[in-house]
């Protein structure tokens, strides 16, 4: 797997991320939707590049996010794609990563990627909101449009991450 390479196209989502999304989405939802382009290739990265890469790509990228953007707790963020992305790990491990199947680990991981913040943030009482207004609000949303991109860029980035030797089937690459 080319994991320098993709650290530095998630950098680089990062970036659109923070600087090019804001632009696209409409004044009156920007607290609505919180895309999370880094935890989406740390999805990709579990499927392809095994837990533990998976983990370190999350714990790594989550800190980051939760430094440069969010500063009222270091570490939620970090924590959450961390532990999300070596779950998605272990189980793509288990079963074929197939289309169907990553959309179930993208809906489902960034489900609960925003639950994991949002109970963090409860448990520090930094938010008062309940988790139905929550889940309503910024939960739904923010994973349809994580969904929406994920199959955006899935086939190129599955071409991308894929050694051309396994996918066409060879076993000796010699």
């Amino acid at each position: 797997m080319r994991i320098n390479r993709v650290i530095l196209w998630t950098l680089l989502l990062l970036i659109v991320e923070t600087a090019v999304i804001p632009w696209l989405v409409p004044p009156a939802w920007t607290e609505r939707l919180l895309p999370h382009l880094a935890f989406i290739m740390t999805l990709f990265v579990a499927g392809f590049g095994g837990r533990h890469h998976a983990f370190l790509f999350g714990l790594g990228f989550g800190l980051l996010q939760d430094i440069l953007f969010y500063g009222n707790l270091i570490g939620p963020y970090g924590f959450g794609m961390g532990l999300l992305g070596y779950m998605a790990g272990l189980v793509a491990e288990r079963r074929a990563f197939t289309l169907v199947f990553f959309i179930w680990i993208v809906v489902v991981g960034g489900g609960l990627l925003d639950t994991v913040v949002y109970l963090i943030y409860k448990l520090f009482r930094l938010t008062d909101l309940s988790y139905s207004f929550v889940f309503y609000w910024q939960i739904a949303p923010t994973t349809l449009l994580q969904l929406l991109f994920a199959l955006l860029i899935y086939v190129p980035v599955r071409r991308y991450l894929v050694k051309p030797s396994l996918a066409s089937g060879e076993d000796n690459p010699e």
